[in-house]
């Protein structure tokens, strides 16, 4: 179910120039705010639960998982050197479930190590919104990187699609429109951070239930079409 060679290819791809100075930019400057926002204002919970809840998961969290979830396959199937891969003894499910893997390592590594930071920066994690928010980014990369997986699997524009949702539909219409929270992968990570914050402060649209019933509906569902997309693909030569 884990090819280590898969892995250490896709992590090398995925942690390349190009890629990770993009996902070191998006912490960097959460940290930056962070600081700069504690020094001006002080500990204060509604702009810590603001920051992390506005931009550590609102933003960073999906933008990560753009460029993980797709980076981890897509170029290799756009300069079709992923026939190289294809041609090697090994499951093609494999394949999918190897490199999922190291994008939700990687969109974790790069956005709940981050947000944890982040709060403990703002309030040394009071009413545990720190703790809160990580893991509920943790979560959304899960969430996040089999969905962008599997439009890395299926288009040559799965990152301006990926950005289309993460900016259009999480960040703009799943802050106007009441039904569009329901089918947000942010709102289903905020009820698990609503969960554990104290004071009130995490509010989510959707309950806590449900949201652990869509988040693994989304992750298997997605996954699994990744895999029935890339068996679909055929080698010079294969019947």
């Amino acid at each position: 179910m884990y090819h280590p060679t898969v892995a250490r290819l896709t992590y090398r791809a995925l942690l390349g120039r190009r890629r990770a100075l993009i996902m070191f930019a998006l912490p960097a400057l959460l940290l930056v705010i962070a600081l700069v926002v504690r020094l001006l204002v002080g500990a204060d919970d509604e702009v810590t639960n603001g920051l992390l809840g506005g931009f550590a998961l609102g933003t960073m969290v999906p933008l990560v998982g753009v460029i993980a979830g797709t980076g981890a396959i897509g170029p290799e199937i756009d300069d079709s050197s992923i026939v190289y891969l294809l041609a090697k003894p090994v499951p093609r499910h494999t394949i999918i479930l190897t490199k999922l893997l190291v994008a939700i390592g990687v969109t974790t590594a790069f956005s709940a190590i981050p947000t944890l930071l982040a709060g403990l920066i703002l309030n040394a994690n009071s009413q545990n919104l720190a703790v809160a928010y990580a893991l509920a980014a943790a979560i959304a990369s899960i969430a996040y990187a089999s969905l962008f997986l599997l439009l890395g699997t299926i288009t040559k524009h799965a990152v301006v699609i990926g950005l289309i949702y993460a900016l259009v539909w999480e960040s703009l219409f799943g802050s106007l429109v009441e039904g569009a929270r329901t089918l947000s992968v942010q709102q289903w990570a905020t009820a698990v951070a609503q969960r554990i914050g104290e004071g009130g402060y995490v509010l989510s649209d959707v309950a806590l239930p449900t949201a652990i019933t869509l988040l693994t509906l989304v992750t298997l569902t997605t996954t699994w079409f990744a895999s029935t997309r890339l068996r679909g693909l055929t080698l010079a030569g294969e019947e």
